[in-house]
């Protein structure tokens, strides 16, 4: 197993920044906590308030799949369902 990093990018709607901004920062606790999350960081671009960018780093992607299978990830998606405008996901291998 290899460590696996992800690069989410996920886009508010226009006038859904709060809901996707609090939705978002209560993943950031529950995931920090699961097994293999060595880190889990949210960021909102400066210039683009809609434009939010999660980096993690996972043990392994299975422990990964593990945590995108897990309930606090589809209460994210429920409460969020419309509200979202555009959501890319990169996973990436540590190469230097």
């Amino acid at each position: 197993m290899s460590k696996l990093t992800i690069v989410a990018n996920i886009y508010a709607q226009p006038g859904q920044i709060d809901l996707i901004k609090g939705e978002l920062g209560k993943l950031v606790p529950i995931t920090r906590r699961e097994a293999g999350c060595i880190q889990y960081d949210l960021h909102q671009d400066n210039d683009s308030p809609v434009h939010f960018m999660l980096f993690e780093n996972w043990e392994s992607r299975e422990l990964w799949q593990t945590h995108m299978n897990a309930p606090h990830l589809a209460a994210f998606m429920e409460a969020t369902e419309g509200a979202v405008a555009e959501f890319t996901l990169n996973e990436m291998s540590h190469i230097a």
